[in-house]
């Protein structure tokens, strides 16, 4: 088995959700990321902008779409270098590599305007690819212990001027400010893409796959016939293709 997929995957919880991202192209929305190994001011965490993807094998994926969802789309590699997605580093907590991480955020803050402000900048856009092998990530008001490094990921981090960097948790917790925050990235920030770009379409169970079919008619009928026939025969069900697995 090949270590990494020639794919990047995307799950979501819902057949509703995966529609919409077909209507509207990915939607970058503010994650709470551990940033502890970062030890800056005293802050457990901070969220960022971002849209997740994974390079995991099919083979290795069932963990994954348990934890994330059984709905989702296969990207072809080329959209992702053609729209700046990049596997993220992942650091042992402690180790020269982060230590050195963090001298240059202290750097960053010791420099003279203005300076200082686009430097910050440049780090905090470098942090926003950067995780722990292991840590925390809340799940339902709650930590949870996750080993990151097994996720194999690829982000797409937007920047755009009206769009914030980042939000602070006390920030993302306001849950009508995080709301205006993820309408401003999906407004100036979605990721957008096209049927040749798609290799997968994954639903839950073979049930699913007739409606995710009569969506791909009805609702994708703006592309031409050619590309929604291609579309129709991505569809899969993981129902069917994990006893293959």
């Amino acid at each position: 088995m090949n270590p990494k997929s020639h794919t990047l995957f995307h799950f979501t919880k819902s057949k509703e959700t995966l529609k919409l991202i077909f209507k509207n192209g990915f939607w970058p929305r503010y994650c709470l990321e551990d940033i502890k190994w970062v030890s800056q001011d005293g802050a457990d965490y901070m969220a960022f902008p971002m849209v997740c993807f994974c390079d995991i094998p099919l083979g290795r994926i069932s963990d994954h779409v348990g934890f994330y969802g059984e709905f989702g789309l296969g990207m072809t590699k080329e959209w992702a270098n053609s729209n700046g997605l990049n596997p993220i580093l992942y650091l042992a907590t402690d180790n020269n590599l982060s230590s050195e991480m963090r001298a240059l955020n202290t750097h960053a803050w010791k420099m003279d305007e203005p300076h200082k402000e686009s430097a910050k900048k440049t780090m905090r856009y470098i942090y926003m690819h950067i995780k722990p092998t292991d840590g925390h990530m809340i799940v339902e008001g709650k930590p949870l212990g996750k080993e990151f490094y097994q996720e194999s990921e690829w982000r797409y981090v937007p920047k755009h001027e009206e769009i914030e960097q980042y939000l602070k948790k006390n920030e993302f917790d306001d849950q009508d400010n995080l709301d205006i925050q993820n309408r401003k990235t999906k407004d100036n920030s979605s990721l957008k893409f096209t049927p040749k770009d798609i290799k997968y379409i994954f639903v839950k169970t073979d049930a699913d796959i007739p409606d995710m079919i009569n969506f791909i008619q009805q609702d994708l009928d703006h592309y031409p016939g050619a590309d929604l026939k291609i579309l129709m025969s991505r569809v899969v069900s993981l129902e069917s293709i994990q006893l293959d697995l």
